[in-house]
């Protein structure tokens, strides 16, 4: 499935769940590799980047049982082998899980490859960080034709690692990599995401020593062995907000089982501070669109507890329904209004530029990168043929289809199977009209 012919104008309203989160869970699978013992996770959604990870860790001998409609995966990792740098260029495809695997490669069998890495293209997301982090470790690192060989052929040590910015990726590296690593790991500069911390209290199940301070330093004390674990993974945010905004595009009312409050406090605030409604239960949240005007905001986007960046492209199709003009200054990806593009050519009135306008400078300031924008509103959509850019950016040019007059053919949807469990029929239950082609 490639193509959607999505028939807009209709409001979305009903009843979706939402399960574990896309960016904890192939971080969580990973993770079991570290142990010698078997793992279960729970709430895993069947999304494409799930069936990634999971052929990933069959290749390196990881057997691996899935239960989908119970959302559960159970991973044996007793038997971990090395695998073939063919199959595992071929299987990653355009998954960045790769980079990830080295440090619990490295501890298992000594070396780790990694091929040519895809991803959304959205902005430099450069694997310097990670090589640093490994070489910090201990590892060698080796260039080949086909993609990196990562070895330890001393083994892996603790070490001290200042990041330059609170990446979420080189965290994660740093916290697989460490927690088997012979002694005292500190990393300052931390990203503390929900993700994040949910990944240490699976480490820490698992038998990993872990402290988190206040400040944004992690230490991680070393240890021989790693057991299993049980968890479910937390919900994912990004897609809750994702449904959030396509509620407020539509004028609809969506609620969102499995949303949880806690994870979401920045975006609930936001999305009032627009003029949406919303509920909370313990189950989930509703979200309403108001009924009358939306308003417009003045947003910067940043790393955890600040508003995420994956909130802000869906949001940024409902203020283009909002009066007046709401500014966004994107501070961690530098190109991520590319999808704009396709807004207007919808009839939306979005400018985009270099300069910083937010309330203080970022690092892309100076720079050349078209990384704010401002929305002028309320302007109708029409619609369109639209090319899917990205994940988020994708589902956002969905979210326009839907609250577009006429019929949009939207295509590439393949990619929004990357994070969004079931898609097309959580549309289906929330009264899309759309037909696949």
């Amino acid at each position: 499935m490639s193509h959607l012919r999505v028939h807009g104008g209709t409001p979305l309203a009903g009843e979706i769940t939402v399960r574990g989160a896309k960016n904890f869970v192939s971080k969580a699978m990973v993770a079991a590799v570290l142990g010698e013992e078997p793992s279960e996770l729970r709430n895993v959604p069947e999304i494409r980047d799930v069936n990634v990870v999971a052929g990933l860790l069959k290749l390196h001998g990881v057997q691996v049982e899935r239960d989908v409609a119970g959302g559960v995966v159970r991973l044996n990792p007793r038997f971990v082998e090395t695998a073939h740098k063919a199959d595992i260029d071929t299987h990653a495809g355009a998954s960045r899980i790769p980079i990830l695997l080295c440090g619990p490669l490295l501890h298992r069998l000594g070396e780790a490859f990694i091929p040519d890495l895809g991803g959304c293209r959205i902005g430099d997301r450069p694997i310097d960080y990670h090589l640093e982090i490994l070489r910090q470790f201990g590892a060698q690192v080796d260039k080949l034709d086909a993609g990196i060989l990562i070895t330890a052929p001393r083994g892996l040590h603790g070490t001290k690692v200042d990041l330059p910015y609170p990446s979420v990726g080189a965290t994660e590296q740093l916290l697989l990599t460490a927690v088997r690593s012979h002694g005292v790991t500190e990393l300052r500069n931390a990203a503390i995401e929900p993700e994040i911390m949910d990944l240490i209290a699976v480490l820490q199940r698992m038998g990993a020593i872990i402290s988190v301070d206040t400040d944004r330093v992690i230490r991680v004390e070393g240890v021989d062995h790693l057991g299993g674990y049980t968890h479910t993974a937390l919900p994912d945010r990004i897609e809750a907000a994702s449904w959030a905004s396509a509620a407020l595009a539509t004028e609809g009312d969506v609620y969102v089982r499995g949303a949880r409050q806690a994870d979401m406090m920045t975006f609930l605030n936001t999305f009032r501070k627009v003029g949406g409604t919303f509920d909370i239960d313990d189950d989930g949240i509703r979200f309403r669109h108001p009924g009358t005007p939306l308003r417009s905001i003045v947003l910067e986007t940043d790393v955890h507890p600040g508003f995420m960046t994956d909130w802000q492209q869906p949001l940024v199709v409902a203020l283009t329904q909002a009066t007046g003009l709401s500014i966004v200054h994107e501070t961690v990806y530098e190109n991520r209004f590319g999808f704009t593009e396709a807004l207007r050519q919808m009839g939306s009135t979005i400018q985009v530029y270099r300069e910083c306008l937010g309330g203080l400078e970022c690092r892309f300031g100076q720079r050349n990168f078209f990384h704010s924008a401002v929305i002028s509103g309320p302007t109708p959509l029409r619609a369109a043929d639209i090319e899917v850019p990205d994940l988020r950016g994708g589902f956002s040019h969905l979210i326009a289809a839907l609250a577009a007059v006429g019929t949009s053919d939207v295509r590439g949807i393949e990619l929004i199977n990357r994070g969004y469990e079931n898609f097309t029929g959580k549309l289906e239950a929330l009264g899309a009209k759309f037909e696949t082609v």
